[in-house]
């Protein structure tokens, strides 16, 4: 029989890179422990391309990453955490690895492209051999072939004859050694392209739409062994305690993935746990005196975005997810729903003038974005989709003659107006409900696509393969499968990439998974959501800063107020642009990337140096896509609009810290209220690397900066010398002393927060009870928070209202004062703007 594995008191994510490697990190244990953390959370730590800012490159799963100080340092590091309680989780790549330059950095793709499909690790990788007549497509050549093959020269590499081209590197086919160049190339078991026929050609699957990433088929068990072993022993060893998954919808059958994984954890955790006589671990295939204990697997979470009130599959194996949802959560409970659509108003008005698209909703900026992104980078991905369900349709009879243009018609309706990120069917099972409701969604509207209203039975045929509703084949499994990859691909890329950064009235909104058109959270909403965490998934991951997340958790909560003074902005915002006209020219920055910039600036005032300000405006702007884009760049143009940025990020920045000082309080609450919420709600609360004091921050890569745990370890040690109670100087150090009661509270009484702790909301009474988001966990902590600061203090603060506290005695812990009964707001919450009390 199975059992759950412990689940970690809190994680601490650490973004390991080559400037902060295994012995960086093993430097911040003390302060970490001291902290209150009970596990590490290290980004994947197997050898992965040279210089790798994130690790999630892989070229190599036999190795940990010599850059990061190898299995050594891992262990080294293992060791010192454990020396003071703490565990590691470790992120696992399982889908992709990287196709890097030199190629001969990933060994086993290097014999693919030597051996063709006989290559012993053919079977790998997803590749469509036929696509290219037998070979795979490298789209890294900076100009078409007849201009760079010139470029292409003979080479040497451990022994053997290669072609090098700039910083790539490829082997040969054997028996093509002695060819002149032009037939050399040609004759290999690749073909070497310019890099824009990869949109349209590309023949492997690939991470989203990055070509330099090759799908792996883990779904084979060989490729899960061979990619998983080394894992999966310091697993068994002990040295690793929990995994992370990432991107489980780049799987062809999550569901089946997590099965494996969690018999092999578990299976080695049996045999860690198996001892001899005398009570000593022992390792595999070494006797043992006394019988295995109950199979264990560790904790397991996943990457994965779940859309509005979408929920996790019941029947994957793992704890829950990395917490993107709770994220959403959490920050709308600090948005006014009201002020959302007035700044939705401003947003429209401002914008109105751009030539082009008008910025008119959500719903049409996701739509358009979507369809230009099957047209283009997805483009490749469409047509293999379209092939395999001609094929299907070709080898059926009852399925014969369906046109390869009405199939790619309806591949396209049906991926562009899929609702969620994929459908999760089986092949041989029945299909679940949702996934039927949404392909039934996604195919209302599809027949209208069609001009001869007979050809529209397509959508019919791709829908019924999408769902596995057409009898069973290899190649009808394979586009189960396929189709959902492929619809994950869409929404990460398209809705989450481009869409949320061409509609950004409140910035804040913009994080994966989100709704930028939605009214936020009320607080019975969320109390619905944490409920169905503690009796669903009590060991999911939550999260509210990342390396990924395009503003920091601090950065939201600032960004949030604007929410309560739509009215502010909107005057700020026209006086700030009307005494900068005299900076534009020709119309540039136009108006959509001027709001852009005036809101990065007001949110994020005080980054240092400016610079990360601007890199953050090109990066959005480059998502976008509208003016110039991640793979074309108008130089002309990003140098009209950054230029403008870094003057005004200069010149205006007193003036949006007014405006910041003005908000100062409101914000507070945000900061304080998001991170305790975050912290005693259910599930593993996951903190980013410096999040335990203020940290504002913009996308990736300004999220991989290394925290300076020196500064930050001072800093608490400065809180603690105060005793009980002490009076934080700061928000900074506010923040800290709310992050470090709570999470030395989840250390000492672990049980008040785990899976039999419980979630039941309490509410407080009398006329400003709307302000107030109070829960209790286990019956014996209490949370309370301000939400909607500023309105609060326009209608009059708290006036009488009071939130009733269960029996008993409570002592609030950021004050250290006893409170009882029927508790005023306004004396509870006088010091703080939130309360963590606990039963004595």
């Amino acid at each position: 029989m199975t059992t759950q594995p412990p689940l970690p008191g809190s994680t601490y994510r650490l973004p390991l890179q080559p400037d902060f490697p295994f012995a960086a990190a093993e430097a911040a244990v003390p302060h970490l422990a001291s902290l209150g953390i009970s596990h590490l959370h290290l980004p994947p730590v197997l050898q992965a391309a040279p210089g790798s800012p994130h690790g999630r490159d892989v070229v190599d799963h036999t190795r940990i990453s010599v850059e990061l100080g190898g299995e050594r340092g891992l262990r080294s590091l293992a060791g010192t955490a454990a020396a003071h309680g703490m565990g590691l989780v470790v992120e696992v790549v399982p889908h992709h690895m990287a196709v890097p330059a030199p190629e001969h950095l990933n060994r086993p793709l290097w014999s693919v492209l030597r051996e063709g499909p006989s290559s012993p690790y053919a079977h790998w990788f997803d590749i469509d051999w036929a696509a290219q007549r037998n070979r795979v497509l490298l789209p890294f050549l900076r100009d078409r072939l007849g201009a760079e093959v010139d470029r292409i020269e003979r080479a040497t590499w451990d022994g053997e004859t290669i072609l090098r081209y700039h910083d790539h590197a490829f082997p040969l086919r054997a028996g093509t050694e002695e060819l002149p160049l032009p037939a050399l190339v040609e004759q290999q078991w690749y073909r070497l392209a310019w890099w824009r026929v990869g949109r349209t050609e590309l023949n492997y699957r690939r991470f989203l739409t990055s070509s330099g990433t090759i799908g792996l088929r883990t779904e084979d068990p060989e490729v899960f062994r061979a990619t998983h072993g080394l894992l999966l022993g310091l697993v068994r060893e002990g040295v690793i305690s929990g995994l992370h998954v990432t991107h489980a919808d780049g799987l062809a059958d999550p569901r089946g993935y997590l099965r494996r994984l969690t018999e092999a954890t578990a299976r080695h955790r049996q045999r860690a746990t198996t001892t001899t006589g005398t009570g000593s671990p022992v390792g595999a295939g070494e006797p043992a005196g006394r019988g295995p204990t109950a199979p264990h697997p560790v904790w397991t979470v996943v990457e994965k975005v779940l859309t509005g009130t979408e929920r996790l599959p019941a029947d994957w194996c793992c704890a829950g997810t990395t917490g993107r949802e709770a994220l959403h959560r959490v920050d709308g409970l600090f948005l006014c729903p009201v002020g959302l659509a007035e700044l939705t108003t401003v947003y429209r008005e401002f914008t109105a003038t751009d030539p082009g698209e008008p910025h008119t909703s959500w719903t049409s900026t996701a739509r358009r974005a979507t369809r230009e992104v099957l047209a283009s980078e997805l483009a490749a991905e469409v047509d293999r989709l379209t092939r395999l369900a001609y094929r299907i349709c070709a080898q059926d009879l009852a399925l014969r003659d369906h046109g390869a243009g009405s199939l790619h018609t309806a591949v396209t309706e049906l991926l562009a107006s899929f609702p969620t990120h994929r459908p999760y069917v089986v092949p041989g099972e029945p299909a679940p409900p949702g996934a039927v409701r949404a392909l039934d969604r996604a195919s209302e509207n599809a027949g209208y696509a069609f001009v001869v209203a007979e050809e529209a039975a397509a959508v019919d045929v791709v829908r019924g393969l999408a769902l596995g509703s057409l009898g069973r084949s290899p190649a009808k499994d394979e586009f189960v499968g396929r189709f959902a990859q492929v619809c994950a691909a869409v929404r990460a890329t398209a809705v989450e990439g481009v869409a949320h950064h061409r509609w950004f009235p409140l910035l804040s909104r913009g994080e994966a998974g989100g709704d930028p058109a939605g009214p936020g959270t009320d607080p019975q909403e969320f109390h619905a959501f944490c409920s169905h965490l503690q009796r669903d998934w009590p060991g999911t991951g939550t999260v509210l800063s990342g390396h990924d997340t395009r503003r920091s958790a601090d950065v939201r909560a600032r960004a949030a107020v604007l929410s309560e003074v739509p009215r502010a902005w909107r005057s700020w915002l026209e006086l700030a642009s009307a005494s900068h006209a005299h900076l534009r020219r020709g119309g540039v920055p136009d108006r959509a990337a001027e709001y852009l910039i005036w809101q990065t600036l007001l949110t994020a005032w005080d980054l240092e140096p400016p610079d990360r300000l601007v890199d953050a405006v090109r990066g959005s702007l480059r998502e976008a896509g509208v003016h110039t884009g991640r793979t074309s760049q108008d130089r002309t143009y990003e140098t009209a609009v950054l230029d403008f940025a870094m003057t005004v990020a200069t010149r205006a920045r007193g003036v949006a810290a007014d405006f910041a000082r003005w908000c100062a309080e409101p914000e507070r609450a945000n900061v304080l209220g998001a991170a305790l919420v975050h912290l005693t709600m259910p599930g593993v609360p996951d903190v980013y690397q410096g999040t335990e004091t203020l940290w504002h921050c913009l996308a990736e890569p300004d999220g991989l900066r290394p925290a300076r745990f020196d500064e930050l370890a001072r800093a608490l040690r400065r809180l603690d010398d105060g005793g009980p109670g002490a009076v934080p100087h700061g928000l900074g150090e506010e923040k800290l002393l709310v992050t470090a009661t709570a999470l030395r509270l989840r250390r000492a009484r672990p049980e008040w927060f785990g899976a039999d702790a419980g979630y039941t909301p309490v509410y407080a009474h009398g006329p400003a009870a709307v302000h107030a988001v109070a829960f209790l966990r286990a019956g014996s902590v209490l949370t309370v928070v301000t939400r909607l600061a500023h309105r609060l203090a326009r209608n009059g603060g708290w006036r009488n209202t009071v939130l009733p506290l269960p029996d008993g005695n409570w002592t609030d812990l950021l004050t250290d004062r006893p409170v009882t009964g029927r508790a005023p707001l306004t004396e509870l919450l006088d010091r703080h703007p939130v309360a963590l009390l606990a039963r004595t």
